[in-house]
């Protein structure tokens, strides 16, 4: 029998395998369109993808315009700048004429920046 080795995967191919495995069940609509998220170290970006006609209805980046002179007052600035751009988000889609959306993680956990990017859509009128 041949022995197996240590095939531990990185984290960037263990969370595409993930956000491959969540793709699997979340689709985006027209109607209901898909908000996916993208953190890196420094920022996290939103869109607002409708699936069907594969475009991208809404966009924001915590490196957006509106975003530049926000500064946080708390122990963790990229969690409130996260919430911001959560908010402008929302606002945008509605904008756009979109209230409601299906969230899609994109294989990070929902916890830090990308709840706070969440809440902030909530919180800007988007519903999940």
């Amino acid at each position: 029998m041949a022995k197996m080795g240590n095939t531990k995967k990185s984290r960037r191919v263990q969370r595409a395998r993930r956000h491959r495995r969540i793709r699997k069940k979340i689709q985006g609509t027209a109607e209901r369109p898909r908000l996916v998220v993208f953190r890196s170290l420094k920022n996290i970006e939103g869109q607002l993808v409708d699936d069907d006609s594969s475009r991208t209805l809404v966009g924001v980046s915590t490196l957006a315009e509106e975003l530049r002179g926000f500064k946080g007052e708390s122990r963790m600035p990229r969690v409130e700048i996260a919430f911001e751009a959560g908010k402008l988000l929302a606002d945008k889609a509605k904008a756009a004429g979109v209230e409601t959306v299906v969230f899609d993680r994109a294989g990070y956990k929902y916890h830090g920046r990308v709840k706070a990017f969440a809440e902030g859509a909530r919180k800007g009128g988007l519903e999940f």
